[in-house]
């Protein structure tokens, strides 16, 4: 089966029965989605297909045959850190770390939903264009994603930070 993962074209052999995050972490060793509870509700497992964030852990790998799978090692590296990562550190948005690669992800997955007018919950217009990143929208599309340690200031400071111009379509650090 054919796959992009974070830019690299792939052919990988596995049973139809894998899962995708079993499939990047034991066949490509790729370990920032982490296996929390193995049944979608933690959000530790999230990567991005084709731009859309999944859960990993729910997703079966052939679902998947011929996409572009990002994970939190495909939007940085450790010189040159993806602008959620930089500021995930600035507002230590992490205390042990074990879910702030599927926040990163799911971050950058939700700034898509918001430009290409997903609703959410709390959208007060669901027929709108787009939406703005209000505290009310931001804690509501974040909440898949739990955080044992209860760093949840310091993630929404970090993404508000980064993301607070999404709906002009960039950034603070972008543009600076």
């Amino acid at each position: 089966m054919n796959f992009v993962i974070n830019g690299n074209e792939v052919e990988l052999e596995f049973d139809s029965r894998t899962s995708l995050l079993d499939l990047l972490r034991e066949q490509r060793h790729l370990f920032g989605a982490k296996k929390g509870c193995d049944q979608g509700a933690c959000g530790a497992c999230t990567v991005l297909a084709n731009g859309t964030r999944i859960n990993s852990c729910l997703a079966l790998a052939v679902q998947y045959q011929g996409c572009e799978i990002t994970t939190i090692e495909g939007l940085g590296t450790p010189d040159q850190l993806h602008p959620l990562q930089a500021a995930f550190v600035e507002h230590d948005g992490f205390q042990c770390g074990y879910c702030t690669p599927g926040q990163i992800c799911s971050a950058v997955g939700m700034l898509r939903e918001l430009k290409c007018g997903v609703p959410s919950y709390v959208s007060e217009d669901v027929a709108a264009d787009a939406f703005a990143l209000t505290h009310a929208e931001l804690r509501e599309r974040m909440s898949g994603n739990l955080c044992r340690c209860g760093a949840y200031n310091g993630i929404v400071d970090a993404i508000r930070d980064t993301f607070s111009t999404a709906e002009s379509g960039t950034s603070k650090r972008e543009a600076a």
